[in-house]
């Protein structure tokens, strides 16, 4: 299936510091675009996949699961990982388990994370049933689009495949295993109105992982998908300076003539 127009991948080339930024469940890159643009237009290395199964329609999610979302991440990180002297990882929502779970695998190879409204479980109350709803239950209402800025839109799915969120749920139970083994320096900012995920479950990271660099922001001005929200430049503010922090030499060698450079031939917002 051809990709829906704006939840194409983006990379950018740039500097000797990188970023991986990963979007959320049944969403897409076009969440997290301006975020990656403006990365990319402070001279850093951006790399800002489309997960599997996603930014076409909900019936090819059904046949992904959580093993060939990160397998795409990690990926994109080894990738990273040979070309800059220093790489980040963000994330928004399930992104943001991603993110985590990349960081309890690859230790010292990661500077930095960055994870906003991150999910750590399926709040749901139907979750429970998942494991045989699935079979016969093919997909229930989406939960894209959740943002308080009137006029910002969310690419997403309209429909969650139910055998894409069991698949989701049992990641979300190793991810939340393995976060003692997260140590790198994290920025958590989490909005306390989100209708998607529970304030709790950034409460139950920050409890959690092992990291002793941690900085915990509140977004009061948006819902869950802030990356479009009122907040959003705060996040992108911060998340640089973070970086900057971390990494002296980011955006040194930046070439900016090639924001914008995408994978795939299609431009989108």
């Amino acid at each position: 299936m051809p990709v829906l127009p704006g939840a194409e991948p983006f990379r950018h080339e740039g500097g000797e510091v990188g970023v991986l930024l990963c979007h959320g469940f049944t969403g897409s890159p076009q969440s997290l675009r301006p975020w990656a643009e403006y990365l990319a237009e402070r001279g850093l290395t951006v790399a800002l996949p489309l997960l599997p199964g996603h930014g076409t329609r909900w019936e090819d999610m059904q046949l992904t699961g959580w093993q060939d979302w990160y397998a795409e991440v990690d990926r994109e990180l080894r990738a990273l990982r040979e070309q800059c002297a220093q790489v980040f990882v963000f994330g928004l929502s399930m992104g943001a388990a991603l993110t985590l779970q990349l960081a309890a695998k690859h230790g010292d190879e990661i500077s930095g994370i960055v994870v906003v409204n991150p999910l750590n479980r399926v709040n749901d109350p139907t979750a429970f049933a998942l494991p045989v709803l699935r079979h016969f239950v093919r997909s229930v209402k989406g939960v894209t689009n959740d943002i308080a800025k009137e006029g910002a839109q969310e690419l997403g799915y309209d429909r969650v495949p139910l055998h894409a969120a069991y698949s989701l749920r049992r990641f979300l139970g190793i991810v939340d295993g393995e976060l003692p083994q997260v140590t790198q320096p994290l920025l958590l900012l989490h909005s306390p109105q989100d209708h998607v995920v529970s304030p709790a479950d950034s409460a139950r990271i920050l409890s959690r992982v092992s990291s002793t660099d941690v900085t915990e922001i509140l977004l009061e001005q948006s819902y869950h998908v802030a990356t479009l929200d009122h907040d959003a430049d705060r996040i992108f503010e911060e998340s640089h300076a973070f970086i900057a922090r971390l990494a002296p030499s980011a955006g040194k060698e930046a070439d900016t003539g090639q924001v914008g450079q995408q994978e795939g031939t299609a431009t989108g917002g």
